[in-house]
This record gives structure tokens, sequence and C-alpha cells, in this order.
């Protein structure tokens, strides 16, 4: 009896790799704080110590992959991420996000997803089945994570802190 029962844990112990690899996570930001001065702003002083605070919160969730727009805004926010997990940056269409959404769906991999204050709750989503708020202009503190988990989908929502004072 107590041998069936160390094979039957062994065999759900050696099981439980394969099970987790169908598992993944999707994070989902709007770009860090901006410069209001042009049409493809760059990042603030705050907003690029944010991607940075970004690169180390996301440091040890295994990211595959990071998407951007190609905005200078969303590249920047990006970018500590992509090279400290040495991966390149894919760009998407913030007009085409029921395609990335079923494309992110498919490959399955962990990754960082970088928009805007409309297109990142929309994705958020349509990604997650589930409501999600609409972003301001000030609010840059949101982090979405949207888990895979079997046949489940779990969103929960994450403030990063402060990344420097404001003025």
């Amino acid at each position: 009896m107590m041998k069936k029962l160390t094979l039957m844990i062994t065999g759900v112990l050696l099981l439980q790799p394969c099970l987790a690899s169908d598992n993944f996570t999707l994070y989902l930001v709007r770009h860090a704080e901006k410069q209001v001065d042009s049409k493809n702003p760059p990042l603030t002083q705050c907003g690029k110590a944010r991607a940075k605070q970004l690169a180390i919160l996301l440091s040890t969730a295994k990211i595959k992959s990071v998407y951007s727009t190609s905005y200078q805004r969303t590249m920047s926010t990006a970018a500590p991420l992509a090279k400290q997990q040495k991966v390149p940056i894919k760009h998407y269409n913030p007009k085409q996000l029921n395609q990335f959404a079923l494309h992110l769906k498919q490959d399955r991999k962990n990754a960082l997803i970088v928009g805007h204050s409309n297109t990142t709750p929309q994705l958020t989503q349509l990604l997650s089945g589930q409501k999600v708020a609409n972003l301001s202009e000030q609010d840059y503190q949101n982090l979405y994570q949207v888990q895979f988990i079997a046949d489940k989908i779990q969103l929960t929502l994450l403030k990063q802190p402060l990344a420097c004072k404001q003025p």
C-alpha cells in the first residue's frame, strides 16, 4: 500500500512540470511617464526610473517575449526588461488588438506588453474576459497580470510604487 502511494506521489510530482508548461502569464502596462511636448514624446526622468523599476519587478517572471507599439515612449518603457532578459522588442499594431490577443493566447509564452492609456485596458479585457477600468492621463502605476492556468484565466491588478517624486 505504501509503495503504491509513493509511486502515485512520484508520478504526480514528475507530471507537474508537464502540466506547468501549459501555464503562462502576460503582463500589460501603459508606457511610463512621458514628456508632453511632442506627438511622439520621450519618457521623463520619472518615466525612465519607472521603466527600470518594471524590469526589476519582472526580473524573475521568466519573460520570453516583449511587445511594444512603435512609439518612443512605449519602446523606452519596454527596453530595460528586454535588455535584461536578452530578448528583442517585437512591435504590434494597437489598431489590431483582437488579432494580437489571439496571437498572445496561441503563443503561450510569458510576455510583457507595453501599450497606451486607451489600448492597455482594452487588450487586458480581451485577454481576460473581464471588465477593466479605463486609465486617465495620470495613471502610470497599473500593472495587469493575466495568468493562464489550465483552463482558467486569472486577472490581477498590481500597482507599481512611485518611481520618483512628481513635481
